[in-house]
């Protein structure tokens, strides 16, 4: 073999593994920026418990992932070495600049992936396009207590992991406002005997006793997926959760190079 066709040889299979690194990779954004008003908001104490089991879970699976709270890596250059963004918990202002924010819109709808662990509701809670993308934005939620969950769709890659139809599962259950009409259901939270005495206000027509806590979709080119469970530090150790949160992120990468690529 001579040299000139060893140099090209080398090129290409750099070229296919740097392709490759960029097809199966994740960033995990930690951001709690300050509230609208400029104040510090509220940090969960899970992010660290989180980030560390996607980091475990990449390992095991086949995928990278790189950790992040400094909005400055939302750059068109940056993010085009990811498959999809996991906003880790993140809260209020995810965002310094506008141009921050529309290199995040290109990438989805450049056909990027988005995953919203827990609190990831309570970012950008006056920007309604990112309302859109996760699903809507956080309401309320009751005290942290158990409760009845429903598997709505055994097939996802996120819920087929649950062996029963329903479990008993201890979190914070959230309440989201402005949520699009097209979210697939993948996880419902039963109100019936949820400790909450303003559930009534919170219950609406289209969902009934059976309110939305995990879903997905398909949104502007990208996909998005969310799951509100999680405020809990020790949920991150839990085999069927992490099994939940890893078929979402699979999901959420879909399998097609990002158009940009």
């Amino acid at each position: 073999m001579n040299k000139q066709l060893t140099v090209c040889l080398g090129l290409t299979m750099l070229a296919a593994l740097t392709v490759g690194a960029a097809e199966n990779r994740v960033l995990v954004y930690t951001r709690n920026g300050p509230t609208d008003a400029g104040k510090k908001g509220f940090v969960h104490d899970n992010i660290a418990a989180a980030s560390a089991a996607i980091s475990e879970l990449g390992q095991a699976n086949g995928f990278g992932v790189d950790v992040s709270a400094d909005p400055t890596v939302f750059t068109d250059a940056n993010l085009k070495n990811y498959r999809a963004l996991v906003f880790n918990n993140s809260n209020n202002k995810a965002f310094d600049t506008e141009e921050q924010k529309a290199a995040f819109q290109r990438y989805i709808r450049a056909g990027g992936g988005f995953v919203g662990i827990h609190s990831a509701c309570g970012s950008e809670r006056k920007w309604p396009w990112f309302w859109q993308l996760i699903g809507g934005t956080f309401k309320m939620h009751p005290k942290f207590q158990s409760f009845t969950i429903k598997v709505m769709d055994r097939q996802h890659p996120s819920t087929v992991g649950y062996p029963t139809e329903t479990f008993t599962w201890a979190d914070e259950f959230y309440f989201l406002t402005e949520m699009p009409a097209d979210l697939h259901i993948l996880l419902a939270g039963d109100l019936a005997k949820l400790d909450f005495k303003d559930k009534a206000k919170c219950r609406t027509e289209k969902y009934g006793d059976w309110h939305p806590l995990a879903w997905c979709h398909e949104f502007e080119g990208g996909r998005a997926w969310y799951t509100a469970l999680g405020h809990d530090k020790k949920s991150f150790a839990d085999p069927l959760f992490r099994k939940h949160i890893l078929g979402g992120i699979q999901w959420a990468m879909g399998k097609n190079l990002l158009t940009f690529l």
